[in-house]
């Protein structure tokens, strides 16, 4: 799953990445190194200007709200929910099957987070003599340091209890679609381990390549099977991982600090 990453490019360096033609200065979001469900992040659309008289599609950065409503919800309560979207499932899901047709985004980022659950502790749970084991952080990013161009999907929810111009009249929220995490030994491992993604957590955030992000963001291509073929994994062995501070599991931290890379898991959640 992706439920806390991190995001510290700007529009500037975003703009040259994603080849922006678009983007909003008051949007602007400061570096994140802990961005939680419900917070605003950037992401990376191709959409049809608003009042324009070309109809051509745009790369737009925009910001976001993490926590897709869908457009036909009631009330906007479950957007906290819904922050992951599986790619085996995403095409035919009430929730996203709409957005997932011409909606789709990228949502950028430096890497994230998942916890692992280290033997011992899980031993104390089975033995009912830990009823919370302490998970270990752990940083996932491109090995090469390149962006981390997690595949999203978008929406529009109006608040009908709002008037057309109040500001927060139409809410615009997003997905992160994940997909089955990588078997495959990592590009750069922890000496003791975790040796692959699926040591840490089963799911893991659908990474797109390069060569893939304007197809993906084609609002043109609209057929389900031919979408379905984007949804493939990365190529293996891109993607590094390490142990991170504990700090990152509380969401009012936030830092650079977050990310310095640990020599080993902090005494008590040794992998």
């Amino acid at each position: 799953m992706c439920g806390r990453y991190a995001a510290s490019r700007g529009p500037g360096d975003l703009a040259g990445i994603f080849e922006i033609e678009k983007w909003e200065p008051e949007e602007t979001l400061a570096p994140d190194y802990n961005v939680a469900p419900t917070k605003e992040v950037y992401a990376v659309l191709d959409r049809p200007l608003k009042d324009a008289d070309d109809p051509r599609p745009v790369r737009q950065l925009r910001t976001l709200k993490w926590g897709l409503v869908p457009s036909w919800s009631k009330t906007p309560e479950g957007g906290a929910r819904m922050i992951n979207a599986r790619a085996e499932t995403v095409h035919e899901k009430p929730s996203y099957k709409r957005a997932f047709s011409s909606r789709r985004c990228i949502i950028p980022a430096d890497g994230y987070y998942e916890w692992v659950t280290a033997k011992a502790e899980r031993d104390l749970e089975v033995e009912g003599k830990k009823k919370r084991p302490r998970k270990q952080p752990y940083f996932v990013l491109p090995a090469d340091g390149s962006v981390f161009a997690m595949a999203g999907l978008y929406e529009f929810w109006r608040d009908k209890t709002l008037p057309d111009d109040h500001p927060q009249a139409w809410w615009v929220t997003c997905s992160v679609i994940t997909t089955e995490a990588e078997t495959t030994p990592l590009a750069v491992a922890p000496a003791d381990g975790p040796y692959a993604l699926a040591d840490i957590h089963p799911r893991m955030p659908l990474m797109l390549t390069p060569d893939r992000w304007d197809s993906w963001l084609d609002p043109s291509r609209t057929d389900v099977e031919d979408l379905r073929s984007l949804l493939e994994a990365p190529p293996a062995g891109l993607m590094r991982a390490y142990p991170v501070s504990t700090a990152v599991s509380n969401v009012r931290n936030n830092g650079p600090e977050l990310l310095t890379e640990l020599e080993g898991p902090e005494e008590g959640t040794l992998f």
